[in-house]
């Protein structure tokens, strides 16, 4: 394997590197071996079968996701269950329709039902539609917590409008910043190389090798041995999702289940036998280059082995009161924490009073120091992505005006299509910025956010889209800017919860979306679809997608009674929300309370306020090492934003997850790829893509055929999603009681 720098490029293509000169290949190895370099401009890309198969997979998807992420069990179904469901639709299409050419009334268009055979490209945009349907619409959260969690009514065309503009805004920055993290060769995105090589397996002829497989044989044998094997974890025996063997081993010990919990504590020896726990929180680990996984793998030991119990078994922020871990918010008697009493329900903003005869806000040990991590992580992004990228980026502007930039897969985009107006990005941007304030400041103000807290967010999201999109266009990973616009908003305007969450969705979202587009934009760059083609698809996928999603939700908010309380829902019922519960107990930490009485100076957790600087500086000694020792290539390979937001996913991924991935991502993406590099190039891609479609295809099945109809499985003992740790979340300090732990005196 040859080394690679901080970016994941090869160290030998470091030498010289001009970025006005054209390169006959990408600088990147894993691109090389799996993006073809080649293209054909003459095939059909916006077809009616594009139209037809693109609009009904995004509609499916936005249905099915939203379905099932109010459920226990939630399920998150990607677009690469539809990128192979569509492909033999398509190409049954392709054989029976006719193919006389249709007029458009009253225009001079036209179009064919049939416009050959179903090709690569109609697949690729069929494929993009999807991935909007598969995308979650955060917007929809706020729209839960009002009506489920605070029980209040939102006028259902500023809901609406919520939901769609929070989607649209990241296509002005998607536009600005395109040069820089789409046609830059060194911005490779590597979870678009999953689909690919799916895309190349499914369409391309190959011999089959003696003794061996095509990777559409490989493909197919994997898709169908996932989805036989994940009856078990799905259905017939849920606990091989996290196994725990030391809570088993010492059933009474609330210590050991702190520690061997894979669910609820730092799963210390825990592990589990299914693809979804692997992959469910943290995406496919064979997508993620090795010096990332290795990065988050150091990040991980460091935060959950030495730092969380030196907390907490030293009582810091008397962290005994409350479990080791857990997103929820607690008193000062280790109770949960009563939101009614600090929240006026007239006026629906804070309650002075009624919190001065309270308590303040206690958190879990490992919230705490996970609130401080954000804070590091989006400082040290900054900081490294100036110290190891400012001078690249300096050199791409400048050479972005002159459109010298360029690899062979951009000079074949710029000699074979027409690129996508700049001004078709920024008129959207003003237009969703328009309906963005309408949603707010109209309807009787129930959303909170004035039209300054839009602008203000807005321009959060501009400054922050590129050195993130750095960061997960190189490694994967993905810094998030969830916490830092709560923090802002929350000491700008304090006591309006929903205001907080209008403007954390409106600043971390549209920065997320942007980020979807562009690796969206990559992968049709790969695929060398036309990108006018691109924008009016991932456009009107947007649409729909927003637009299915908020309906969605907005059915089973309105028509299932005691949805998100489970304490009230009947016995065995799913839909208990366990995302929008994490979603509503930040919105009483930075809305109800404030960030002033968390983390400021009336507070308990002022000094996490520390960890701006820490990330700020954590990229600097990797810096001046890399300079002083250039020859020892690994010293780049540290990316802090990275370690340092290694365990960002926690909640709602657990320790568990994290073991699993770290220990797949490590097995074939350093293991393998050094030992068995020709079995990689042709199934490593192909492999995870076939274990994602697997999963979601049986889980699909299996919830419309059995569990919808209340059929479940054996009633043995590993029937329950659990990991039969039951302590773990206990407190452990003298005089403090929870229901089910022991007393400690």
């Amino acid at each position: 394997m040859e080394d690679l720098d901080t970016n994941g490029i090869p160290v030998s293509k470091q030498k010289n590197i001009d970025v006005s000169d054209e390169i006959d290949d990408s600088p990147i190895e894993q691109v090389r071996l799996t993006v073809p370099i080649t293209d054909d401009p003459s095939l059909p890309c916006l077809t009616f079968r594009t139209w037809v198969l693109g609009i009904t997979s995004c509609a499916m998807l936005a249905f099915l996701n939203q379905f099932f992420v109010y459920r226990q069990n939630a399920l998150y179904i990607t677009s690469v269950s539809a990128q192979i469901v569509v492909l033999p639709i398509g190409k049954f299409m392709a054989v029976t329709l006719p193919n006389k050419i249709i007029k458009i009334p009253g225009t001079k268009w036209s179009f064919s039902l049939n416009p050959g055979p179903f090709n690569l490209k109609e697949h690729v945009l069929i494929t993009i539609f999807a991935n909007a349907g598969s995308t979650n619409v955060y917007a929809v959260n706020v729209i839960t917590i009002v009506k489920a969690f605070y029980e209040r009514d939102i006028h259902p065309l500023a809901a609406f409008l919520l939901t769609n503009t929070t989607q649209m805004l990241g296509y002005g920055w998607a536009g600005i910043f395109r040069k820089f993290l789409v046609d830059s060769p060194y911005m490779w995105w590597p979870s678009n190389l999953v689909q690919v090589s799916l895309f190349r397996a499914l369409h391309e002829v190959e011999v089959r090798p003696k003794g061996g497989l095509t990777r559409l044989q490989f493909f197919i044998l994997v898709l169908i041995s996932s989805f036989a094997y994940y009856l078990v974890p799905n259905y017939l025996f849920p606990s091989i999702t996290a196994l725990s063997f030391v809570c088993w081993i010492w059933k009474n010990s609330v210590t050991a289940h702190q520690i061997g919990s894979g669910l609820r504590g730092l799963g210390l020896g825990s592990f589990a036998l299914d693809w979804s726990t692997v992959a469910g929180f943290l995406g496919s680990p064979l997508a993620t280059p090795a010096f990332a996984v290795i990065n988050i793998m150091v990040g991980f030991v460091i935060i959950l082995y030495i730092i969380i119990p030196i907390a907490y078994w030293t009582n810091s922020y008397e962290a005994k009161k409350f479990p080791i871990f857990s997103a929820h918010v607690f008193d000062a008697a280790g109770q949960p924490y009563d939101v009614s009493r600090v929240l006026n329900e007239t006026t629906f903003q804070f309650n002075q009073p009624g919190y001065d005869g309270y308590s303040k806000i206690n958190l879990s040990i490992f919230f705490v120091y996970a609130y401080g991590l954000s804070f590091a992580v989006l400082a040290a992004t900054l900081s490294h992505v100036a110290l190891f990228h400012g001078r690249t980026i300096w050199q791409q502007t400048k050479a972005s005006f002159q459109d010298k930039y360029s690899d062979v897969h951009t000079r074949l985009m710029k000699k074979n299509y027409e690129a996508v107006p700049q001004w078709w990005f920024y008129l959207l941007l003003l237009l969703v910025i328009g309906l963005a304030m309408l949603a707010c400041e109209g309807f009787g103000g129930q959303l909170q956010l004035p039209y300054w807290g839009i602008l203000l967010a807005v321009a959060l999201a501009l400054f922050f889209t590129l050195p993130i999109g750095i960061i997960t266009a190189t490694t994967n990973q993905q810094p998030g800017l969830n916490v830092i616009t709560e923090l802002i908003i929350g000491y700008m305007y304090p006591g309006k919860p929903l205001a907080n969450v209008a403007f954390k969705t409106y600043g971390y979202v549209s920065m997320a979306q942007a980020i979807m587009f562009l690796s969206d934009f990559k992968l049709g760059h790969y695929m060398k679809i036309p990108p006018k083609s691109m924008f009016i698809v991932q456009l009107i996928g947007t649409v729909v997608a927003s637009s299915v999603y908020f309906g969605t939700a907005w059915w089973l908010l309105t028509s299932i009674d005691n949805i998100c309380h489970p304490s009230l829902l009947p016995e065995g019922s799913p839909w208990t929300c366990p995302g929008d519960d994490v979603f509503y107990n930040a919105s009483i930490i930075w809305g109800v309370v404030g960030p002033l009485r968390m983390f400021g100076r009336l507070g308990l957790y002022s000094k996490m306020n520390y960890f701006f600087l820490i990330g700020i500086l954590a990229p600097l000694p990797v810096w001046i090492l890399s300079r002083l020792f250039p020859k020892q290539t690994w010293i780049k390979l540290i990316n802090m934003p990275v370690l340092l937001g290694a365990t960002g996913a926690m909640p709602p991924a657990r320790a568990v997850n994290y073991i699993m991935w770290i220990a797949v991502g490590i097995f074939f993406n350093l293991v393998v790829y050094r030992r068995f590099k020709g079995w990689w190039v042709r199934h490593n891609y192909i492999l995870s893509a076939g274990l994602d479609a697997g999963v979601a295809f049986l889980a699909i099945l299996c919830y419309f055929s059995l569990q919808m109809n209340d059929i479940n499985g054996p009633n043995w003992w590993g029937l329950e999603l659990d990991d039969h740790c039951p302590l773990a979340g206990c407190p452990t300090a003298p005089g403090i009681q929870a229901e089910g732990c022991p007393a400690f005196h």
